[in-house]
């Protein structure tokens, strides 16, 4: 496909785009509110042009992106990804003292993040440089949020209006231990360095372990963490420019009938049981059709099932689809193992739909199972085919979690 074919399907939505040439190299990235809108206007015939922006598009032969939830995170994504790549047509970002970054004085007791012009040789962790000061001031708030470190220049006596509001943990006065503050930390760094994936897996895992325990304040801390970091005007859904390629593997490796143009996926979510809740999320040609979402209160299965539960919302799903004479997807994914796989497979069963292809992905292993093979799928772990399944996974998980967060707050009464 062409330039101009390419510049057709980029969604009007926020992330990164890549300009590469004949060989694959980069050769700029940048990051846009509006992607259609701002990879479109490189490429019109009345737009002025520098000779080195001439340059560049001589040599432009393939377009790729990645969606991000908001501007803001696409900011921390284009940075990550320009300290990769090192595109020559992007501007020296690190000899222009011009660019701001965000800092991590390490050496105090309990560091904060700050935005600083100046990058000097000591023990702080600097992010960055970043192309936008308004943008990332707005990206450092929603930060503050999700990771409550102080914001004080010294650490005050007294408790600030920031602990009163929920944002510090409180470390003046003794509310929080270094120790655990310097978890939160280097959760912020996985963050930063644009890892949120491998953060919302230590941070699922984590949250399990304390519900097992019955710790289940803290897993709920956790949870709502997870559930602000998944809504972050910032996951996330990565979307490929190359979905043509990942649907072709995708149908070889999984033996597939056809392309699986439509994808549905489902999860469930409860802490204990309680106020348990399914998902299922739809994608159409690579991308998700949030119209097509659907959630599900579970109403058959009391305590912990997880299996129950995935019969019930495969159930209720596949039963109304055939009732309304719905189209039914190419391809179906659960979230969970081989347990999780074969619950769903008897209903479709039950339900006259066993030629429906389904699959599972194991959260921790990461590992893809499918009906009639006794081994995981070899699929390499850093392929384009197993994150495209893991974001669509992980896209489950954060719609089951986001009602199961909102039915937790309605019986709270908050």
């Amino acid at each position: 496909m062409g330039i101009k074919g390419k510049l057709k399907k980029i969604p009007k939505a926020p992330g990164v785009y890549m300009m590469k040439d004949s060989s694959g190299e980069v050769l700029y990235i940048g990051k846009a509110k509006d992607l259609s809108k701002r990879v479109a206007s490189y490429f019109k015939a009345d737009r002025p042009r520098s000779a080195r922006q001439m340059s560049l598009l001589e040599r432009v032969k393939d377009l790729e992106y990645i969606l991000t939830t908001s501007e803001e995170e696409a900011l921390i994504y284009e940075a990550n990804l320009i300290k990769e790549k090192k595109p020559r047509y992007n501007v020296d970002l690190k000899d222009d003292k011009s660019f701001p970054f965000l800092k991590l004085d390490m050496s105090e007791e309990f560091p904060r993040l700050i935005i600083t012009r100046k990058k000097t040789d000591d023990r702080a962790r600097y992010f960055g440089p970043y192309t936008r000061v308004k943008l990332l001031r707005k990206a450092l708030s929603v930060m503050k949020g999700i990771f409550p470190l102080r914001t004080c220049r010294k650490i005050p006596d007294h408790v600030c209006l920031s602990f009163h509001i929920g944002q510090c943990l409180g470390p003046c006065i003794k509310k929080i231990s270094q120790k655990e503050y310097r978890e939160i930390l280097r959760q912020l760094v996985l963050f930063l360095e644009g890892k949120k994936a491998t953060l919302l897996k230590e941070l699922t895992q984590k949250m399990d372990k304390l519900a097992k325990e019955e710790n289940f304040e803290d897993a709920l801390v956790i949870r709502n963490r997870i559930s602000a970091l998944s809504e972050v005007p910032g996951k996330k859904i990565r979307d490929y420019s190359g979905w043509g390629d990942v649907a072709c593997k995708l149908k070889r490796i999984l033996k597939l009938p056809r392309l699986p143009l439509n994808i549905e996926a489902f999860d469930v979510s409860n802490i204990s049981g309680k106020e348990a809740t399914g998902s299922m999320v739809y994608f159409h040609n690579g991308g998700p059709d949030k119209s097509n979402y659907r959630k599900f209160k579970i109403k058959t299965v009391k305590g912990i099932d997880d299996y129950a539960m995935i019969r019930e919302i495969v159930r209720r799903r596949y039963k109304r689809l055939k009732e309304e004479n719905g189209a039914f997807p190419d391809l179906i994914i659960i979230d969970g193992g081989k347990g999780h796989l074969w619950a769903a497979y008897d209903e479709l069963v039950r339900l006259n739909l066993r030629r429906i292809p389904l699959a599972s992905i194991a959260k921790r292993e990461e590992k893809i199972y499918m009906l009639g093979s006794k081994a995981s799928l070899d699929i390499n772990r850093d392929s384009q085919l197993l994150y495209f399944i893991q974001q669509i996974r992980d896209e489950a998980h954060r719609f089951a979690l986001k009602y199961h967060h909102k039915l937790r707050k309605k019986k709270a009464g908050i």
